[in-house]
């Protein structure tokens, strides 16, 4: 089956539709420069729609940093929640009855099915695929019920999820940036489109959503080049006209690895709390896209090292505002190769955005992210009562402002404890921080059961995190002070530590 994409002229609508399930990710400034830059170059519309149908992952908060984090880096947005538009609602979470009636279409006309199997059945299903060495999948068990046992089912009240029924055959679509692609229907799943709990899988909501939005392009992360049959599908299931796909190249860690928060800072929140200028980060992820036009034979030298960087000049093909994007961006010089987020060269970008402010323009910049008075105000009844003078304000708050924290093992450490198990708890209060609300509720206890749990006392278990965030055995109160140094930036510190320490390891073997 070889599906054609659209060549309609209808005016250019495009999209992001980032899942409000934690802190915006650079990931989603990425593809969202990418698609704003293809919006603003031919008078097209920039459409921003919340994916929150993930209700388990759900994070309350996390929908309005999205917002801020995006016009923080200037890209604003025609359509979306808070604006409204022709098309809304623009959260997905506001528009289930839309899926359940597109749903009811699709098994109307034999394109989808129910499908009944319990939890239980299926784990039992994956485990004697895992055993028979096969790829575990579903095996279509319930496509082909008679209408006697559904009626039955539905009867009895036994909770059913919707799947997709893929024909046999193939399905090519065409990737504005790579071709034709072909998939064989063998390796497409009878994907799930309607939850048991009602709510659409990403597959369907994105489907339906993007057509009644209106939709002429679809430029997104690589990543979902393998559901993009899937989609065709669906679009053809339900007599729709196909958009134009552009998968974009993955960010990569140096180790070309895709990136990921285990190996570099990936929030926004973070960078911005870091003070990194929105004009760099902005300048960098256009670097990262690929679309700039390449560097002449006679540009300055590229991108620093950590060794060179002190000496190195920047290139006119290296810095560039949103405005010379829009005017100069070109999909024709998207490279497919996974451009690496190479923090060494996010940082030389940021110097030379701030050596270029004004003295006024620099103290501004100063006092409206670490040197804010919501900042220092949330510090001061940290120390009030453990100074006496103002002058020892530096020496107990230093870690707060400091980029650079590193203790030493004499500091980290426990007595009674081997630098090994240091490090593997460490590993552990991390992973519990990721997954604990930012709150001192929420913190102290989450901390103390996992002292309990790995036999460590509360003393020792403080007392490393102390040492990690702060590089000393004393500071203000520890909980405290993590709260007012924000959850984006504890985390990199914590991930840092460990990725020092175990080079440091590495080194002496």
């Amino acid at each position: 089956m070889t599906n054609s994409i659209s060549t309609s002229d209808s005016p250019i609508r495009v999209r992001i539709a980032p899942s409000p399930t934690g802190d915006p990710h650079v990931g989603t400034a990425y593809i969202g420069l990418i698609n704003y830059l293809y919006a603003r170059q031919r008078d097209g519309k920039f459409v921003l729609r919340i994916e929150d149908t993930d209700r388990t992952r759900f994070v309350a908060t996390s929908e309005q940093e999205i917002f801020n984090s995006l016009r923080w880096l200037g890209l604003t947005w025609d359509e979306g929640p808070d604006l409204g538009g022709p098309y809304g609602p623009y959260r997905q979470s506001e528009r289930t009855e839309i899926y359940r009636e597109h749903v009811e279409l699709l098994l109307a006309n034999g394109t989808a099915y129910r499908a009944f199997e319990t939890p239980e059945e299926l784990e039992s299903l994956r485990q004697r695929q895992i055993a028979a060495k096969l790829p575990p999948r579903y095996d279509g068990g319930h496509r082909e019920l008679s209408q006697l046992q559904i009626d039955a089912y539905l009867a009895e009240g036994r909770p059913f999820v919707v799947r997709m029924k893929v024909p046999a055959g193939q399905t090519t679509f065409r990737d504005e940036l790579r071709g034709d692609i072909t998939f064989d229907h063998s390796n497409v799943d009878d994907q799930v489109l309607m939850k048991s709990d009602g709510f659409p899988t990403y597959h369907l909501a994105n489907v339906v959503d993007d057509h009644l939005m209106r939709i002429t392009d679809v430029i997104r992360a690589e990543e979902w080049i393998s559901s993009t049959p899937k989609h065709v599908l669906l679009y053809k299931a339900l007599g729709w006209q196909i958009p134009r796909f552009w998968h974009m190249p993955l960010l990569r860690n140096l180790d070309k690895s895709k990136i990921s928060k285990r190996k570099n800072p990936v929030s926004l929140i973070y960078f911005r709390q870091a003070g990194i200028l929105p004009e760099a980060m902005i300048n960098f992820l256009g670097l990262m896209g690929g679309g700039m036009p390449a560097p002449s034979a006679d540009a300055a030298t590229p991108a620093p090292s950590p060794q060179t960087k002190a000496t190195t000049k920047p290139s006119e093909t290296d810095i560039f505002t949103l405005p010379d994007m829009v005017a100069r961006f070109d999909v024709k010089n998207i490279r497919l190769g996974g451009p690496v987020f190479d923090l060494t060269k996010l940082k030389w970008l940021n110097g030379e955005y701030l050596r270029a402010l004004t003295p006024e323009a620099f103290y501004k910049a100063l006092r409206e992210t670490i040197l804010s008075d919501a900042y220092l105000q949330q510090i001061a009844p940290l120390i009030q009562t453990r100074i006496e003078t103002l002058g020892e304000f530096g020496n107990l708050t230093h870690f707060l402002f400091a980029d650079d924290i590193m203790p030493t093992a004499e500091v980290f450490v426990p007595k009674k404890r081997t630098p090994e198990e240091t490090l593997t708890f460490a590993a552990e209060q991390l992973t519990v921080l990721e997954a604990t609300d930012w709150t001192h509720e929420a913190l102290e206890p989450a901390l103390k059961q996992l002292g309990e749990a790995q036999q460590w006392s509360v003393k020792e278990n403080f007392m490393l995190l102390r040492a990690i965030l702060t590089g000393s055995t004393m500071s203000p109160p520890l909980l405290e002070s993590m709260i007012v140094f924000g959850k984006s930036r504890t985390l990199d510190r914590v991930r840092r530590f460990l990725e020092t320490q175990k080079k440091l390891a590495n080194t002496k073997k």
